[in-house]
């Protein structure tokens, strides 16, 4: 009986030892595979007219520029387009691909996906996780490989993570048992039948707020968490960082979702457009400020939940209001 692997490991995937690194290429190039991109392109490889198309997928050596012996690019839909679903697939198209391109893979090392750009955090890596085990369970895999690596640079976020996988996969290992099918533990395959294109289906909140570091745990550990004990997922877009096809997929989500949570604290412009664009179509709003002195505008008036810079008041606070509207409104 052979025996795989899952990890999340904190550590740059340019950086990072493994035989192969996958990266998404969605039309455009984004975050780290742009990184990957420049540095090979730097490296004297004509790599942009080798680019996959979406349901794609191009292999090229590194030449010792990276720590991966060879990138492997998967096609995707364009960034807006790629969702839930695209995650679960892309992970699956990419241990499929391997196993007819490179079946001598032991290493394979990737990124997470969707959350530099407005997607959940936890349905986005039960996705990625979702898609490797649809592999071993059709035995779409390279023979050879022993392990899967999901980098993640953001410290607190690995940690998050590796939290998350234990819940999913305790101890991170897939056993392969009688020839080509890989059997993971069920419990992990009834926790993550539905996420994908299932996801789209699932409420959801969309919070706006500062992208400020200050601001981090606030999401992850005040908003986010609240989100997921009240049944939503919790998503959110950088407005300063992005333009064009994710300001669509900001309006998109805002018109889909149950409530929009707005933290007004700093009086951020971004977050004063998404909440006026809510107002506007009608989306129920929750706004949280941590001190009433900086609201803005017409929110003076408005009911406003004060957390008074605690996370934990935070969480108490948004953890209650999304149960109660929740119950009121189904």
């Amino acid at each position: 009986m052979k025996e795989f692997s899952i990890t999340v490991e904190c550590a740059n995937a340019l950086e990072a030892e493994c035989d192969v690194l996958v990266l998404k290429y969605a039309q455009a190039p984004y975050g780290v595979d742009a990184a990957a991109i420049s540095i090979l392109t730097r490296s004297g490889i004509a790599i942009e007219p080798l680019l996959p198309k979406p349901d794609g997928f191009r292999l090229v050596p590194s030449v010792g520029v990276l720590g991966a012996g060879r990138v492997l690019f998967v096609g995707v839909l364009r960034l807006r387009q790629f969702d839930y679903g695209g995650i679960r697939s892309f992970a699956f198209r990419a241990l499929s691909s391997l196993a007819g391109a490179l079946p001598s893979t032991r290493s394979v090392a990737m990124t997470v996906h969707g959350v530099g750009y407005g997607l959940d955090e936890s349905e986005s890596f039960r996705a990625e996780v979702a898609g490797i085990l649809d592999a071993f369970t059709s035995g779409d895999y390279p023979d050879s490989l022993e392990a899967i690596k999901i980098l993640e640079q953001n410290p607190g976020r690995a940690a998050r993570l590796q939290s998350l996988l234990e819940e999913i996969l305790p101890g991170g290992n897939i056993l392969q048992a009688g020839g080509s099918q890989a059997i993971p533990q069920s419990n992990a395959r009834t926790a993550l039948a539905d996420v994908g294109e299932g996801s789209k289906n699932k409420p959801h909140i969309f919070t706006a707020m500062p992208f400020a570091k200050e601001f981090s745990d606030r999401f992850h550990y005040g908003i986010q968490r609240s989100a997921e004990a009240a049944g939503f997922l919790c998503e959110r877009a950088d407005l300063a960082s992005f333009v064009g096809d994710v300001i669509e997929f900001v309006r998109e989500r805002i018109n889909t979702a149950s409530f929009l949570v707005a933290d007004l604290t700093t009086a951020n412009p971004n977050v004063y457009l998404e909440v006026g664009y809510a107002w506007g179509r009608g989306v129920p709003t929750i706004l949280l400020v941590s001190e009433t002195t900086e609201l803005k505008f017409d929110t003076r008036g408005q009911r406003c939940l004060v957390y008074e810079s605690s996370i934990k008041q935070l969480e108490d606070l948004l953890t209650k209001e999304l149960t109660q509207l929740s119950k009121h409104s189904s």
